[in-house]
């Protein structure tokens, strides 16, 4: 860990992505000098994403790993410090004003105000083929992101809530074809949902079926989706070239749950539209609090917020100097091995 750890931060970002690395820009433009702690993973599920067409600003696309490192230059540009590393436990401050403590192993950050940014993964089917064509070749999870690359293309959505139902209803918009495979005859989904997705033409229902895996072309694209019967065990072939899997998301919020108070699912609940938490000087955006939209647009413009909360707070709020002082030893040590020797 060779970045340069001041005794007392101002802004901790815990986690990357839109979210995260719109948070350093904005905090680092405002001379909070900020420190983010991306992560091994570090730019999100950007990272992981080839072409990005609905990010306002590239009329011809961008490729995912360019624009998050495009966002990670900017801030680092005006000054954001980063650490690669994961974050591995955090101990909050109980009192308004103090210090709260972040931990990559045993080494002990301090921070006056901490921005939670660490995102959602979402839930995989976890069948053979799946990840080997989750990099653009035909499995996705994001219809919203993805549709307008399967025109006319006969495609799947796998789920049975509402997730599913939305992905399936934007999808026909573009796809061919959409068939939602179901593993049970019900479905979780609301029943105006349900409705919309049974009266969109060109969507249909195949019940109760689970995908098997996930086979690619000659091209090394996905071609074929083997599904299984749940009551028989027979196999069925369906050839698709998109496959959009939407049984939902899980929020990285691990390190905090016991602390910060979440949703049924996990997210990160905050005040109101703000991004602040329950407790003072915490501060929370991106995917780790938004199980509606996920989108890279939205993640960007809570970590503004989520920035401009913090630095209202630090503006605010008294430093507490008997809380935040606590000697360096190295440098105490120092002193007095100078003051000894005259």
């Amino acid at each position: 860990m060779d970045t340069e750890i001041k005794d007392i931060e101002n802004v901790v970002i815990v986690g990357s992505g839109p979210a995260g690395y719109t948070a350093a820009l904005y905090t680092s433009r405002a001379d909070l000098e900020p420190l983010v702690i991306e992560g091994f993973a570090w730019g999100g599920l950007l990272q992981q994403t080839t072409d990005v067409e609905n990010y306002p600003g590239f009329p011809g696309g961008i490729q995912g790993p360019e624009l998050m490192q495009n966002f990670r230059d900017q801030a680092e540009r005006f000054g954001t410090r980063f650490i690669t590393d994961d974050v591995t436990r955090i101990d909050f401050a109980e009192e308004d004003g103090g210090v709260h403590r972040v931990y990559v192993g045993d080494r002990e950050i301090r921070a006056r105000a901490v921005i939670l940014s660490m995102g959602a993964e979402p839930r995989k089917l976890d069948v053979p083929g799946e990840d080997e064509l989750a990099m653009g070749r035909g499995v996705s999870y994001c219809a919203t992101c993805d549709a307008a690359f399967y025109r006319d293309h006969n495609t799947i959505v796998v789920g049975g809530g509402d997730t599913a139902m939305e992905e399936a209803t934007f999808l026909a918009k573009f796809a061919g074809k959409v068939t939602i495979v179901h593993r049970r005859n019900d479905f979780r989904a609301s029943a105006i949902m349900v409705d919309r997705a049974r009266e969109t033409e060109n969507i249909e229902f195949l019940t109760p079926y689970v995908v098997e895996r996930f086979e690619p072309g000659e091209n090394g694209s996905l071609a074929k989706a083997i599904l299984r019967h749940v009551d028989d065990g027979s196999e069925r072939e369906i050839e698709v070239t998109g496959a959009f899997v939407g049984i939902g998301h899980r929020p990285n919020s691990h390190l905090v749950e016991n602390d910060l108070p979440t949703d049924e699912n996990g997210y990160l609940e905050v005040e109101g539209r703000s991004t602040r938490t329950k407790i003072a000087g915490v501060f929370a955006a991106g995917d780790l609090t938004d199980h509606v939209y996920r989108q890279a647009v939205t993640a960007a413009g809570t970590g503004c917020v989520a920035a401009l909360d913090a630095e209202a707070y630090l503006r605010d709020t008294p430093v507490d100097a008997e809380a935040h002082w606590a000697p360096d030893v190295a440098k105490v040590e120092a002193a007095a091995e100078r003051a000894a020797s005259g």
